[in-house]
């Protein structure tokens, strides 16, 4: 893997792969305007109002704004394995309610994919250029490389 597919911002090259994009999604029968609001709406209880409250807001990042207004009540934390699998159901939805984002992940062929968080606080989910490196886990970039592998050996 030479090539580096990052993302950062939605509105730049790439920017689809961020949760943050303006891709919509369908889950439990309720369609949510981005998968980053769905994300944080996972970490509270199944029957809790806050779902909904998140689920109302326009904005993605006032969606993550809103749950972290009430992390105390959070039932899966950040990073922990089912927000992990959380993420993974994020990657799988977009894909299935944007079809066309299909194609482009696929085209990103072997390319090392990368949240780009060097210009905002370090995250888990990305990782920071320092000196000409890549510092950090990534994750998100790495479960987008694990989703594509698998679209790869279902295509061939």
């Amino acid at each position: 893997m030479s090539k580096i597919v990052r993302f950062n911002k939605t509105k730049e090259t790439n920017g689809w792969l961020s949760n943050m994009s303006a891709h919509p999604v369908k889950n439990d029968n309720k369609w949510w305007l981005t998968t980053e609001a769905l994300f944080q709406a996972l970490r509270f209880p199944e029957d809790s109002k806050i779902r909904e409250i998140i689920r109302a807001e326009k904005s993605p990042m006032t969606a993550k704004m809103m749950a972290k207004k009430f992390k105390d009540l959070m039932v899966v934390k950040p990073c922990d394995p089912q927000d992990i699998e959380h993420m993974k159901l994020m990657l799988r939805l977009k894909l299935i309610f944007n079809k066309e984002l299909k194609a482009e992940l696929l085209a990103t062929e072997e390319s090392l994919i990368i949240e780009d968080c060097s210009s905002r606080k370090a995250s888990p989910w990305g990782a920071k250029l320092i000196d000409g490196v890549w510092v950090g886990e990534n994750l998100l970039g790495k479960l987008w490389m694990e989703y594509r592998a698998e679209l790869t050996q279902v295509t061939c």
